[in-house]
């Protein structure tokens, strides 16, 4: 069978992957000349530089079976127990560790020893992750997780130096605006059902050697032709399947996996494909996400990570190693990337603004900021980085098979039942393959644990 993946991100990847080795003749088409999508790296003179700060959670199976099916699983590190230093100008920072006692039990020391928070809004923080856990994230996209969290007694410092601590970065939404379906999948399965399913892992190395480099060779590998720099212009039923119109060719398949953003899948589907209202791709909107990146001159951060509260830097990284800012910059310079979810206040103001913002917020979190010299700032932009996940937005998003035979979607803003991450990426793939090449591309590896490269914490 012939199968055309329009879209080389994630899912895309994953779809093209799972049919090839179902047996079907698959060709994909990607528009920009690199694989990966919003999960990738290009290079800007010696540095290599990732698109977004994208981490995986031991929770996220699918992920990791592509990373094992790409051959990668040595370029990611994943945290023995989670571990996140939180940052507080002008204090000590805090830490949020796990124990090793059964969920949701592995959180009640870190919680009650949280230090940004009161000891009674610490408290009260144990009763609403209880209560989370009850929570069937099918009937709850009629309100806001910020709504729901106010009226399980907490407070707007909880929701601030916790809950939103952990929201924003997962789904680039804050709780007041974010709806509570994907949240409590977000929190019940990351943080409430599993011990160790928090625990956070983050790729060694640039993301374009995971999801462009590798994914390039496993789909050659697996007998995928790969069309990089092919635009399609439109999706079409012919007599025995469907015809694939790019600028440069057209291509006709049996079945079409369509693995684009929402904007672009509005744009190529035919009319009535999906059951969703004609407005559906404007109704899911757009978030953003705004990427700082920061050479100093010395060390600044001493753990691979930090989140920050009470400042405008969300998420930090150190990207020194990945980035290869040696090759420009001698020892001890250190390379930080600030990750700025649900970024519609940054979006649009110029460097210079950000700079003026960031720098100052920095050295606030990082004492050895202070004295350090800036040797390169620069920032990058991604505005439609997800779907906005707003109550009422969850009947927006349609499954893999579409009214038409042959024609099927993929995409994180599909129906997975996860949040716009990698991992509902990938899950979207392999759902898309399965419906179009049928049970063949189910089977999914488990990834032994022992495969991945632990660290201890994030010290």
């Amino acid at each position: 069978m012939r199968v055309g993946v329009v879209g080389g991100g994630l899912a895309g990847v994953t779809a093209a992957l799972r049919c090839a080795d179902a047996g079907a003749e698959v060709t994909l088409l990607e528009a920009r000349p690199r694989l990966g999508g919003v999960a990738g790296s290009f290079r800007r003179g010696e540095l290599d530089v990732d698109t977004g700060q994208h981490v995986f959670l031991r929770c996220c199976t699918s992920y990791r079976a592509l990373l094992d099916r790409l051959g990668v699983v040595d370029l990611v590190t994943l945290q023995e127990r989670l571990d996140i230093p939180v940052h507080v100008p002008g204090r000590r920072p805090a830490r949020l560790r796990r124990s090793g006692l059964p969920a949701p039990l592995h959180l009640a020391g870190a919680l009650l020893r949280y230090r940004p928070l009161p000891v009674a809004d610490r408290v009260r923080l144990v009763g609403a992750a209880l209560a989370l856990r009850g929570v069937d994230p099918r009937t709850a996209d009629t309100e806001t997780f910020g709504g729901w969290l106010a009226r399980h007694g907490q407070s707007p410092r909880a929701v601030e130096a916790l809950w939103d601590l952990v929201g924003i970065a997962t789904l680039n939404a804050r709780a007041g605006d974010a709806s509570l379906a994907p949240a409590a999948t977000v929190f019940r399965l990351g943080l409430l059902s599993d011990t160790a399913a928090g625990d956070i892992g983050w790729a060694r190395v640039p993301l374009g050697r995971l999801h462009d480099d590798a994914a390039a060779r496993a789909l050659a590998g697996a007998g995928v032709t790969v069309h990089r720099g092919a635009k399609v212009r439109s999706l079409g039923p012919v007599t025995g399947g469907w015809e694939i119109r790019t600028e440069k060719e057209d291509i006709v398949v049996e079945q079409v996996i369509c693995a684009v953003p929402p904007a672009a899948a509005h744009r190529l589907l035919p009319e009535g494909a999906l059951d969703l209202p004609p407005d559906w791709a404007e109704g899911l909107g757009r978030s953003p996400i705004v990427n700082v990146h920061v050479v100093y001159d010395r060390r600044v951060l001493d753990t691979p990570f930090a989140a920050g509260i009470d400042s405008p830097v969300q998420w930090v990284f150190d990207r020194t190693g990945p980035s290869g800012v040696h090759r420009v910059h001698p020892a001890p310079a250190q390379y930080v990337a600030v990750s700025l979810s649900a970024a519609d206040d940054v979006i649009g103001e110029p460097v210079a603004t950000i700079r003026a913002r960031m720098l100052p917020a920095l050295a606030a979190l990082l004492p050895a900021a202070r004295e350090a010299r800036v040797l390169e700032f620069f920032v990058t932009r991604e505005p439609e980085a997800t779907f906005r996940p707003a109550p009422g937005t969850a009947a927006l998003r349609p499954p893999a098979r579409t009214r038409l035979p042959g024609l099927t979607v993929a995409g994180a803003w599909t129906d997975t039942g996860w949040p716009a991450t990698m991992e509902g990426a990938v899950r979207s793939g392999e759902a898309a393959a399965e419906t179009a090449c049928g049970s063949a591309a189910r089977e999914r590896k488990s990834v032994p644990e022992h495969r991945f490269p632990l660290t201890r914490g994030v010290a």
